[in-house]
């Protein structure tokens, strides 16, 4: 099926990636008679003001697992699904108020590089190798498996070939040009992704008004679906083991999120790369106050999906074509894809870039992630100690093209997963829980010793591969394993120093976590909407 692309929709996809190309490729260039280093490729030379991270953070967040994996579980579940993003605003507070000052008085390039610095080197090499692994084989594949299958289903190119676009798109601007011409363009990849998905969901809306406006629309799909808006799950619900219903406000919903936010280089890179910490706190508060929207261009449309599909008289109205490849609860990633068929010309180009502003800005960010965790904590440790700037800038680009190439290899082959969201949460929850086990108790548990948190991280693995053998929503499992671990961690740290406090245990400054009235008044304000929607939609 193709969603009947013409010239204008062609037309402003192709302006969208000349936009890009031209504004990442004119932020990479080397100023005269400066050789870029690796503070320049890997942390912009620290010069991000806090728009350019926040809208940043929010492009290397939004990705076809949303837009696909997420419009599809809002397809198959609802809005129950919003909680990821919704909890994340929250988690980001959290962030900002807790975790930064203590990352950016450190200096960090990377977060494997924290874990020297409170451990040890053996364990940044464990946990860099985790990394690495986990963003090219999980990360990288699902993000070109999804943009592929939104591309061949959208406009009937070849999965292979959509693949490889992609791959070539993202590569052509970040592997020269590091995190400036990343975060610098993310900033025009989120107007396309924010003003596509509002476009869309508009769209989808009016379409089950039958013209008569998004309100309206929303309204008609409340009523024909309101089990579809239910945020707690009830046990019983066959999407129980998703989200299980209360555990996910005090369960593992707090481990992904803690993990993904707080010690994700992909995301914590750009907020190493403030210019200020009252800059990168501003940041994440504007990624905050974004994360609120995000479910209303990305779960709505397929709720919205889900209430055409299931209704004779619309898909009638909607012709014959509104008839073929539609989704079905076992093929609910085709949702948002299904969707764009049904905009006007024009539109459909719009919301197609938002799409693919979305995959690859998320690419490009994994990759220059990738890049340097591998040349920070790899290359320069046990390589090249010496290296000069211009071989540590040459090996981060090259190991981002390793990686891209070793993820568009491995992207065809999750073909047939269902509700890929669920999927990529599920499996980073493996890992996830001892890394955040080690990271809190490092961070706010002087007693934490080395041996124990190289304990915690190998023995997580187990723990958690046994729990998966068990009938535990994964959710739930993330949540015991993390407790676990870090169980397991304290009773060695514990037998290691007999209670005393470690060499290496971080002293936090009197008024270290003291943040700025912008910084309090926002998240005061973010809490009270969340607090709102919650309440609404319980």
């Amino acid at each position: 099926m193709t969603t009947g692309f013409h010239f204008w929709d062609y037309f402003i996809f192709v302006a969208y990636a000349l936009l890009i190309l031209g504004v990442g490729l004119w932020v990479s260039r080397d100023k005269t008679g400066h050789q870029k280093n690796a503070e320049d490729y890997f942390l912009a030379s620290k010069s991000l003001p806090w728009w350019a991270i926040g809208t940043s953070l929010i492009a290397a967040n939004i990705s076809a697992e949303q837009f696909i994996g997420m419009s599809g579980s809002g397809f198959a579940l609802g809005l129950a699904i919003a909680s990821y993003e919704w909890m994340a605003a929250f988690t980001l507070i959290i962030v900002g108020k807790y975790f930064l000052p203590i990352f950016i008085e450190k200096g960090l390039y990377t977060i494997p590089e924290f874990v020297e610095k409170r451990f040890s080197t053996n364990l940044k090499t464990i946990l860099a190798v985790f990394w690495i692994g986990l963003y090219v084989f999980v990360n990288l594949a699902s993000v070109l498996y999804l943009g592929g299958l939104a591309i061949e289903t959208i406009i009937g190119i070849d999965m292979v070939y959509a693949i490889v676009g992609l791959s070539l798109f993202a590569a052509a601007y970040s592997l020269y040009g590091g995190l400036s011409a990343v975060a610098w363009t993310d900033i025009i990849q989120v107007v396309f992704l924010v003003l596509g998905g509002l476009i869309t969901t508009y769209l989808a809306l009016n379409t089950v008004s039958g013209g008569a406006g998004m309100w309206e629309g929303l309204t008609k799909v409340y009523e024909a679906a309101p089990d579809r808006f239910n945020m707690i799950l009830e046990k019983g619900h066959p999407q129980y083991d998703n989200l299980p219903g209360i555990g996910v406000l005090v369960g593992g919903l707090w481990v992904a999120n803690l993990y993904y936010w707080g010690f994700n280089q992909y995301i914590i890179q750009r907020t190493l790369a403030a210019k200020s910490l009252k800059e990168s706190q501003k940041g994440i508060l504007l990624a905050a106050g974004l994360k609120l929207i995000i479910p209303f261009i990305v779960v709505i449309p397929g709720i919205a999906a889900y209430v055409i599909v299931n209704d004779p008289a619309l898909m009638a109205n909607l012709g014959a074509d509104g008839l073929l490849n539609k989704p079905s609860l076992g093929e609910a990633d085709k949702a948002y894809p299904w969707l764009l068929q049904f905009l006007p010309t024009g539109l459909k180009g719009v919301a197609f870039a938002a799409l693919a502003a979305a995959i690859v800005s998320s690419l490009a960010s994994m990759l220059n992630s990738t890049s340097t965790i591998f040349t920070m904590d790899i290359y320069k440790q046990y390589i090249n100690k010496n290296a000069s700037d211009k071989q540590t800038v040459n090996v981060g680009r090259i190991s981002a093209a390793v990686a891209l190439l070793i993820g568009a290899i491995m992207a065809p082959l999750l073909g047939g997963i269902d509700q890929a969201f669920q999927f990529i949460q599920e499996y980073t929850g493996i890992v996830s829980p001892g890394i955040l086990a080690v990271f809190m108790l490092g961070l706010f548990w002087k007693k934490t010793t080395n041996k124990a948190a190289i304990w915690g991280a190998l023995v997580s693995i187990p723990i958690a591969i046994v729990f998966k053998a068990t009938t535990l929503p994964f959710l739930d499992q993330m949540g015991l394993t993390t407790l676990l671990t870090m169980l397991v961690i304290a009773i060695v740290s514990l037998l290691q120093n007999k209670g005393a406090e470690d060499d290496k245990g971080i002293e936090l400054s009197s008024g270290i976590f003291k943040t700025s009235p912008v910084f309090n008044i926002g998240s005061f304000a973010i809490l009270i909407v969340l607090a709102a929607l919650y309440a609404m939609f319980w």
